[in-house]
């Protein structure tokens, strides 16, 4: 029968439990789930014994940066990678491509790169700079889901930082679209500090991480965080914090958010797996901003999310080229810092999780529900339920892999999982009722590009 399938197996996770359970999909969406043995004659069905169904993940924080640096990764190599790692809907950042999304213009820039180009749905956040406040409501008509910021320099000269008077001027008209502002949390003047301590460090001493670990202070993030929820408090706005590292602000975001102040934050993959202790020297792969902390920190981190304060992992995947991460010299000050692990945040995470006692269920509430939630696309995004779009990932959660990172879909294949051990693989991932991946990615590009409504 023509537009309808059903995929089944015993491990079906749907309303926060798994059970044997048929997914039943007509066109692009879950008309209804049922016992495992509600099977229609005629109906294609893809039986996927005891490997685990589960909701396609959301990824609500991602670096294309195509068009403009497509070098680096463009929508293409990125979606791949997407499909292959089980996430089925992307929200692109607005900084690193050229020109950024900060305008309508570059928005459409932005839309006119990705049609016809992506291997799952994309969506994408405007950018909010010292000087486009005005931009935010159009930004808003032309699908932006959220806005992000910067408050220490982005890296990237085109995408300035704001200060809290930036902050005073757009908050009220941000509140007006009703899009949560996505912020990186990192004030300047701890960082220029630890910076001016370290002058004058040798060759060798600058390819040693513990010398990047320290020029990027938790008082930075926990200064930035105070702000924030200082200016959510007055103006009445919704933030996120994104990639936390420093645990020593949980319990100010517990705090504000108990108070009823609406305030969120996420973490990342790397922050969960790596610890500073064990980096070694000049392996620039593991740079990012903020840092890869301390290995009690990130115990923290877990408990942060046990303690639902964190409240989603995604996995800020920030790709460059070999060049741009020194890969040769291994000097960490001038290294770009990203760490692309797009296609491997599922497996990081579940590796992670379930040495902790995390089950498959948390997964996904931390993947795969609250990113939908945060950008709006609940309700077609994040679930397995009927009226809900039809992306599924097929899990097997008991597989073990070794990674290799020439092997990867995203463009350049240098990460810090080469070699890595993980708990976890991902079988196969279907975008609104259709197959893309099985082991190698499948047909053509069919992804959509997402908006706000």
């Amino acid at each position: 029968m023509s537009g309808k399938r059903i995929v089944r197996s015993t491990r079906v996770l749907v309303d926060g439990a798994e059970r044997a359970a048929t997914v039943h999909i007509a066109g692009e969406r879950i008309v209804r789930i049922d016992g495992y043995d509600s099977v229609e004659a005629g109906v294609p069905l893809d039986d996927h014994g005891s490997l685990v169904v589960m909701p396609g993940l959301v990824d609500s924080h991602v670096h294309i940066n195509d068009p403009g640096r497509a070098e680096w990764e463009g929508f293409a190599t990125a979606t791949r990678a997407a499909a292959a790692g089980g996430v089925t809907t992307l929200v692109d950042m607005p900084l690193n491509s050229l020109p950024p999304t900060t305008t309508v213009a570059g928005i459409e820039r932005k839309r006119e790169a990705a049609e016809q180009n992506v291997w799952v749905d994309v969506a994408f956040s405007g950018g909010l700079l010292p000087s486009n406040s005005l931009e935010l409501a159009p930004l808003r008509e032309h699908g932006a889901v959220a806005f992000k910021c910067f408050l220490v320099e982005s890296g990237v000269e085109e995408f300035p930082h704001v200060l809290e008077d930036d902050l005073r001027r757009a908050l009220p008209l941000l509140a007006e679209t009703g899009a949560p502002l996505l912020v990186h949390a990192e004030v300047s003047g701890p960082i220029d500090a630890a910076l001016k301590a370290q002058h004058n460090l040798s060759p060798a001493e600058l390819r040693k991480y513990i010398y990047y670990l320290e020029s990027r202070p938790k008082a930075a993030e926990n200064q930035a965080i105070e702000m924030v929820i200082r200016l959510v408090r007055e103006f009445g706005v919704r933030a996120h914090i994104v990639h936390l590292s420093s645990a020593d602000a949980l319990l100010s975001i517990r705090d504000a958010r108990d108070a009823g102040v609406a305030i969120s934050a996420e973490t990342c993959p790397h922050y969960l797996t790596f610890t500073a202790e064990a980096i070694a020297d000049g392996a620039t792969e593991f740079k990012c901003a903020p840092p890869i902390r301390e290995r009690e920190n990130r115990e923290r981190l877990w408990r942060g999310l046990r303690d639902e304060i964190v409240t989603q992992i995604v996995t800020d995947h920030s790709p460059s080229t070999p060049a741009l991460k020194c890969c040769e010299s291994g000097d960490f000050s001038k290294a770009w810092g990203g760490i692309a692990s797009l296609q491997l945040g599922l497996v990081a995470v579940w590796s992670q999780a379930r040495e902790r006692g995390a089950g498959l269920t948390d997964i996904v509430r931390w993947m795969c529900e609250t990113p939908a939630k945060l950008v709006g696309l609940w309700g077609t995004k994040g679930a397995l339920a009927a009226g809900f779009d039809a992306d599924i990932t097929v899990f097997d959660p008991d597989a073990v892999q070794v990674i290799a990172g020439p092997k990867l879909e995203h463009r350049h294949k240098l990460t810090p999982y080469h070699e890595r051990s993980v708990s976890g693989k991902v079988c196969a991932t279907y975008l609104r009722g259709r197959p893309i991946y099985n082991g190698t990615l499948q047909g053509v590009p069919s992804g959509r590009v997402l908006s706000n409504a």
